[in-house]
């Protein structure tokens, strides 16, 4: 599905949680590092050639692992569909995973046979693109694969692939639908975009059109948009510029050119007169939108509005957030955020509307402080602040080469969007230079247009997805715009522009072979103790200058008093409201002009405070992480603010299929008075969170955050000796109460397996949401790297039995899961199957007799054991590229006692596993017959099919 540019600051479509804390005092402030020094660190080198068929290449050179990113964009998005053919170009996408004419299998096993991480596509307006990281020595595969699809699909695509591929595609919208909000992404292009417009439709399209495409179609689809001198390659990692032009030349020097792709006009529409709608949606809130056409990437006023709306309504200390979240609470969150794509984007702006507040009220408001802002501008202190913020994120991405993100991303971005990779240095640059005059003036120009007001009521859904997404454009609207096309022959901004020849034709009768796969070589891990006790776990990565701090404290979800469920969460939200010495907006502030993110989570078994740094600004930000977790000002007056917030979250998730069959899943496997037999999420239940007191929320806090209960991990630019001294000015001091530590009660018996289906009825639904489980008899810190490769082969990857059979063979669902917890205590096994809502019955059928097959005579086979081992153990140098992976692999070693080497023992434990072991681990832990099931689904549609499958049905409803 779309994903957009990256220099979008807030995610508009999620909501802010922020609120505020006491007016206190503001403590002097060490002074961040400046923009421009931080702009300054931000560099990717690239090296980039065109080979005589027009396929650019470009080449960054990063050592720190043996891995590198392969990305391929095509410039072909779904705003180069004509009418009548909506959804075609991601329906498409797919199809290029199914195999092509010298590698017809799916794709996805010989990229898990070496290890590839992050191997994935996706399509948006603009583009489609396909990636991978692979080891080193796995290169040649990877080329191999890009270049067979690029230049040798034809052969591949059948139609049998195209049929079920189709029905996948159905069922991923019919997925995004069945969510809450799952029509806006149709309402935002419908309503901006007017029809004719090449940006009108979502691209997922709509049923009807994706139900028309034909093998025909697929085959000129490809060979009108898919040749070399509409794409990019971009190469990342352990690799050279000579390498790259050897092994890029080998295997795609000899695929000929294809048509030159004609662009779709396009233009930035304005509404005619401001727009207003009124939807029905099962929302837990009323929630506010205004809307805006914006210029596209490459307008020179894209970053400045950026900047303008994260002041607006994108940072956490954002206007909107201090006049309707904190100081007048008529909101329970708000949000704003501009989305940009190459020819247009969207700007949002939106409040969810406070629970016994009259909406036209929150309306009237919202568009005073829009208005406001708009005549005042932002200040100088602010733009700091959302700058700083961006380039904290946009540093930390530029330790990943590849993937969704990474270095590969930018670099192709750039090239494809902007013929300049290293366009990303453009953005910054404005972005260092935005003066309040500036945004205030190119706010003004976009946002005092007529705007787009939609309206998301609470009620039930009025109408479905499946005519929504189409209605593309005219004929006559799609036509060429010399000024919007890029044109290959433009030549490359790097430093190496020469041309390269077709000077060799691949060998494509067999698969390249996979040489000299390096080791994981974890990073050393050091350790250190505080003055007052706390345990340091330290390992130093240096390749970017930021440090990532994680303070765990052995508490998490399972100590909230069965009671009282959702007092954790509760806490730590009341914790964003400030210390003692800083109320919530000067603490929001001072992480802003740091670039710091600090935030407070916690799992079933752990609370963890997290902090990412800049490496110039990590003492000051050291001093907030300890202000934050040891000073919580716990103001009464903000909690039933917070309240509200944490109300209207388990509102939503009680509107949520996923998390309603959560809900009622966990407590019946472990019992309600287990620690694990709670709502996963954490939230509670709404009499609890209701009745919750300022004083119980400080005593948990007492009893479970105290510096005899935690360990601090640090990953990053930094030693050992440096952050302990830093850390200890922090915490050092910090004493542990006189009582003992309170203890999480584990001991509590699990209660007998009781087979049925609790069905939940949400009419309407064009998806059901399956969830089966059952408590394993094993513990989180037990040897499980046996069991969990058998769950991986029956349902735990792409490739695994369960899900191509559902996905791939019959086009049921978008994908389907099973997983082993990582629980401390008590283990499950939980199998996730989102399907259309038809077919229910026969998936629940289908799951069991997979596996009855699975354990029973068709077992493991050797294709499989070895897939899964091969992929298992050449992953794992790619599985820890950046700091944060390093922290949680080292957050893993401890909490489960293992040794430091742990990971680097991996590979011999996966080499010696035989398929005999595989079943018999299976067939001792996995079964059917005694498995809960819960449905969340349309029940009239879906209890008939039910009541055929040999297991009593009971109609259940999640806690509140």
């Amino acid at each position: 599905m779309p994903r957009f540019h990256r220099f979008a600051i807030a995610l508009v479509l999620s909501t802010s949680l922020v609120a505020a804390g006491p007016a206190l005092a503001k403590a002097k402030e060490a002074k961040p590092a400046p923009i421009a020094d931080l702009v300054k660190a931000v560099d990717i080198p690239y090296q980039s050639f065109t080979l005589d068929n027009g396929l650019r290449v470009i080449v960054h050179e990063d050592r720190k692992a043996p891995v590198v990113a392969v990305s391929v964009w095509y410039r072909v998005g779904s705003k180069n569909e004509p009418a009548g053919k909506t959804g075609f170009a991601h329906l498409f996408e797919h199809l290029m995973f199914n195999g092509s004419e010298n590698a017809p299998g799916d794709f996805f096993e010989p990229l898990q046979q070496v290890g590839a991480t992050d191997f994935n596509g996706t399509t948006n307006v603009d583009r489609t693109n396909y990636f991978e990281t692979v080891p080193t020595g796995a290169l040649d595969r990877a080329l191999f694969l890009e270049s067979d699809r690029m230049g040798h699909l034809l052969g591949g695509i059948t139609q049998e692939k195209l049929d079920n591929q189709r029905g996948v595609v159905q069922n991923e919208k019919r997925q995004g639908d069945n969510n809450p909000f799952g029509l806006l992404r149709y309402e935002i292009f419908e309503n901006l975009f007017p029809k004719g417009h090449p940006y009108h439709h979502s691209t997922i399209g709509s049923m009807a059109d994706l139900n028309t495409a034909s093998l025909a179609d697929v085959k000129t689809w490809f060979t009108d948009n898919y040749g070399p001198n509409n794409a990019v390659l971009v190469l990342a990692g352990d690799v050279d510029l000579a390498t790259a032009k050897a092994k890029v030349t080998e295997w795609f020097g000899d695929i000929p050119r294809g048509p030159e792709v004609k662009a779709p006009q396009t233009s930035v529409p304005t509404l005619p007169a401001p727009l207003a709608k009124e939807v029905k949606d099962l929302v837990p809130t009323t929630r506010l939108y205004r809307m805006w056409a914006i210029p596209g990437l490459n307008d020179a006023d894209s970053v400045p509005l950026q900047m303008a709306v994260a002041v607006l309504g994108g940072l956490s200390s954002s206007r909107l957030d201090n006049a309707m979240v904190r100081k007048d609470p008529v909101a329970v969150s708000v949000a704003a955020g501009a989305q940009t794509m190459e020819d247009a984007g969207f700007l949002i702006v939106q409040a969810d509307v406070k629970p016994g507040v009259d909406p036209k009220v929150v309306g009237d408001k919202l568009d005073s402080e829009i208005a406001n802002f708009l005549a005042t501008g932002p200040t100088a202190d602010e733009l700091q602040r959302a700058a700083a913020s961006y380039l904290g994120g946009t540093i930390a991405g530029l330790e990943s080469v590849g993937g969704f993100g990474g270095k590969a991303v930018t670099l192709a971005e750039g090239a494809l969007y902007s013929n300049n990779p290293a366009y990303y240095k453009v953005e910054l640059d404005r972005l260092a230079k935005v003066t309040p005059e500036q945004a205030k003036a190119v706010a003004n120009k976009w946002m005092s247009r007529p705007a787009f007001s939609l309206t998301y009521t609470p009620g039930e859904r009025t109408e479905g997805g499946e005519n929504r997404g189409g209605a593309v454009t005219d004929a006559k609207a799609v036509g060429v715009a010399p000024d919007r096309y890029w044109n290959p022959a433009l030549g490359d901004v790097g430093p190496d522009s020469s041309g390269v020849g077709a000077t060799s034709i691949a060998d494509r009768s067999h698969m390249p072979t996979v040489a000299g796969l390096k080791a994981l070589d974890f990073p050393a891990i050091e350790r250190a103790k505080l003055k007052n006790g706390i345990e340091v776990v330290f390992a130093r990565r240096a390749t970017v200058p930021t440090v990532q701090v994680a303070v765990s404290f052995d508490a998490g979800y399972a100590a909230d008093p069965h009671n009282a469920l959702g007092t954790q969460s509760l806490m730590l939200s009341l914790m964003d409201e400030g210390t003692t010495s800083r109320d919530s907006i000067a603490f929001a502030e001072a992480k802003e002009r740091l670039g710091a993110q600090i935030d407070g989570s916690a799992s079933a078994d752990e609370t963890v405070f997290e902090l990412f740094a800049l490496k110039p600004n990590l003492s000051a930000s050291l001093g907030l992480l300890a202000d934050y977790i040891r000073n919580p000002a716990f103001d009464g007056k903000e909690l039933d603010r917070v309240r509200a917030q944490q109300l209207n979250r388990l509102k939503s998730e009680l509107n949520n299929p996923n998390a309603i069959a959560g809900r009622v899943l966990m407590p019946v496997l472990y019992g309600a008075d287990h620690p694990y037999g709670i709502p996963p999420s954490g939230l509670g239940d709404a009499a609890a969170v209701t009745a919750a007191t300022r004083d119980q929320l400080a005593a948990f806090h007492d009893a479970w955050i105290r510096p005899d209960n935690a360990r601090i991990f640090v990953v990053g630019d930094t030693t050992l000796k440096d952050v302990t001294k830093e850390l200890d000015a922090a915490f050092g001091d910090w004493k542990a109460p006189a009582g003992a530590k309170p203890e999480k009660h584990f001991e509590i018996a699990i209660p007998k397996p009781q087979p049925r289906i609790l069905l939940v009825d949400r009419p309407k639904s064009p998806q059901s949401v399956i969830l089966a489980g059952k408590v394993l008899d094993a513990k989180g810190g037990d040897r499980l790297e046996v069991l969990r490769s058998a769950n991986d082969i029956f349902g735990g990857d792409f490739l695994s039995r369960f899900n191509m059979d559902l996905r791939e063979t019959k086009g049921w669902s978008y994908g389907v899961r099973s997983r082993i917890t990582s629980d401390q205590d008590r283990v499950s096994w939980i199998v996730a199957a989102p399907v259309q809502a038809d077919r229910t019955g026969d998936s629940i059928k289908a799951f069991q007799s997979d596996l009855k097959e699975f354990l029973g005579d068709k077992g493991v086979t050797k294709e499989e054991l070895e897939r899964t081992v091969n992929g298992s153990v050449r992953e794992l140098p790619g599985s820890f590229e950046t700091s944060g992976d390093v922290l949680g692999g080292m957050r893993q070693i401890v909490k489960f006692s293992r040794p430091d080497n742990y990971y680097e023992t991996l590979p011999a434990t996966y080499e010696a596993m035989t398929a005999a072991e595989v079943d018999a681990a299976a067939r001792g832990a996995l079964s059917s017959g005694d498995l809960v099931y819960v449905v969340v689904g349309d029940a009239a549609v879906v209890k008939p099919q039910l009541d055929g499958l040999g297991l009593p049905v009971e109609i259940a409803k999640p806690t509140n």
